[in-house]
């Protein structure tokens, strides 16, 4: 736990990339390899179900220092998180030191893990044993681990990067043995690092190739004959897989998602054998897409109904061929994986579609017909090179995401949060609301956007203007307004408003504006039902 913990904090103390490559490195150099299987687990992004409840954690750090509540809420407030709270609260010193010959994985395994089958009783004495084990650095670790919160500063290129180096192994190879599920065992990590392993899982995704986003002129990018237009879709990046006669289907975000869409597992059954299709899961009819939002109605269910599969038809909108006949065929230009693909998918039917290219003669007829995108619900085009190959992660050059300007609006800050992390200390995550009625009604929720000099001045303020709490949440005088950005806009029954913003985040603090010269929640019906309009017509 000790060694961990210190990585822990390396990493997340530290904005340098090399320094965090280089923390990783020598943890993974010298730890045992169970350790480094549990490390790379977290790291990755992978947590484990919630174990114990911050509540429960809380009433046991209250018995144990006989603190009153009122004590402890007001150090959370000043605090912000729970697991550090505790941590702080409890910091004596360690009492034992049993805990230093303990490995990260003897703790996963023969401590955290066996809490899920005991009783409440019976996690509150091993807790708190451990509590007293534990220096304070360490518990504040053991905590997050518990209650499943545990989040490590780093991105899974940098993991890779890290594991490479260690491994003396190609990125590539890396992020591919790491993709999909695995297990944080010893023989995970030995294999994973292993020059002659092969990857014998035959429902393991390719890491996914990301664009960047447009941001030069689009004369740089020279001839548009060199280039393949396509459609931004909005909907689900997915790896469909045909091996060993049966089809997995994996999200971008490495969840295996075949159960939730039956009709494009099934119908590729129809696929040859040892092939892997890159595209979008869209909510698709009548030849056309649909909202991102009635694809979430399926997301949502845990059992697919009849009437849902109807209410939210499915299509897989292929855009490029990884894998042929069980080769790999990311190393081949864009142009020949296009032109299998197209042949497979055109034969296949039912379902599946191909990306359609979008012809274009020049760069300008191309900002022309970019403004369609609205209509047609799609947000921009994509850009790639004929001759790319298909990379793993986010590599600049060859692939761009050009999307249309987002959605608008002004809105009032009337709550704020501490946030998490290194921000734990800070009031970072907002509630904004519209004008209805000469009320104010919230509408979305945003924590990005703001640099780190007008956080620490809007922190400053809202601690000075607060008007009520409730919780860890604070009340704030209702008279700034912010220019948030969204990238679309849903009627919803769960909000207060009756919408849901898609993916708001905060453009610019509007300090040229009072409250009262905000958007109404009209204005914001009126933006539906023009979207609507259009989409319709379309």
């Amino acid at each position: 736990m000790k060694a961990f913990t210190t990585l822990y904090e390396k990493l997340d103390m530290t904005t340098s990339t090399n320094a965090k490559v280089l923390a990783m490195v020598n943890y993974f150099a010298t730890v045992p390899p169970q350790d480094a299987a549990w490390a790379l687990y977290f790291l990755t992004g992978r947590r484990l179900k919630r174990l114990i409840s911050s509540r429960m954690l809380r009433e046991w750090a209250l018995e144990m220092t006989g603190m009153p509540k009122w004590l402890y809420e007001d150090a959370y407030e000043a605090v912000g998180d729970t697991a550090e709270t505790i941590a702080l609260l409890l910091d004596g010193g360690r009492t034992t030191d049993e805990a230093e010959t303990i490995l990260l994985s003897e703790w996963m395994m023969q401590r955290i893990l066996p809490l899920q089958n005991m009783t409440e009783r019976e996690q509150y004495d091993a807790v708190t044993r451990w509590w007293k084990m534990l220096d304070m650095r360490e518990m504040f670790t053991l905590n997050k681990l518990l209650t499943g919160a545990l989040r490590v500063g780093v991105s899974q290129n940098l993991v890779v990067r890290a594991i490479a180096e260690i491994a003396e192994q190609p990125t590539a190879v890396i992020a591919h043995r790491l993709m999909g599920n695995w297990e944080p065992t010893e023989a995970f990590f030995i294999q994973l690092i292993s020059p002659e392993a092969e990857v014998s899982d035959i429902s393991r995704p390719y890491p996914f190739f990301l664009a960047s986003p447009l941001e030069q002129p689009l004369e740089t990018l020279g001839n548009p004959a060199d280039w393949l237009v396509e459609w931004k879709w909005d909907g689900i990046r997915s790896q469909l897989i045909r091996r060993g006669q049966e089809t997995h289907l994996w999200s971008r975000g490495e969840d295996l998602v075949t159960d939730r869409f039956p009709e494009i597992s099934d119908h590729a059954a129809l696929l040859p054998d040892g092939t892997v299709l890159d595209g979008e899961i869209l909510a698709f009819q009548n030849e056309k897409p649909l909202p991102f939002a009635v694809l979430q109605r399926r997301i949502g269910r845990k059992k697919l109904t009849k009437s849902i599969l109807e209410e939210a038809p499915v299509a897989f909108l292929a855009y490029d061929l990884l894998e042929f006949n069980h080769e790999d065929w990311r190393e081949k230009p864009l142009e020949q994986r296009r032109r299998q693909m197209e042949q497979l998918v055109h034969q296949l039917g039912g379902p599946f579609r191909v990306s359609p290219a979008v012809q274009v003669q020049s760069w300008e007829q191309a900002t022309v017909l970019r403004e369609e995108s609205r209509e047609r619900n799609v947000e921009g085009f994509m850009l790639k090179r004929l001759d790319s190959t298909y990379q793993a992660g986010r590599k600049r050059g060859t692939w761009w995401k050009w999307k249309i300007d987002p959605y608008t609006v002004d809105a009032v800050l009337i709550y704020a949060q501490a946030g998490s992390g290194r921000r734990a200390n800070l009031f970072t995550d907002y509630t904004f609301a519209v004008i209805h009625e000469g009320q104010l009604v919230p509408i979305a929720k945003a924590y990005s956007g703001l640099s780190d000099k007008e956080i620490q001045r809007l922190d400053n303020w809202i601690r000075r203007h607060t008007l009520d709490k409730y919780g860890p949440v604070r009340v704030v005088e209702p008279c700034h307004v912010f220019e948030l950005a969204f990238e679309g806009i849903a009627q919803s029954s769960r909000h207060k408003a009756g919408l849901a913003l898609r993916f708001p985040r905060i453009l610019r603090w509007r300090e040229d504006k009072t409250k009262d010269e905000a958007d109404t929640l009209e204005n914001l019906h009126q933006l539906l039902n023009n979207h609507i309009a259009i989409r319709e017509g379309a």
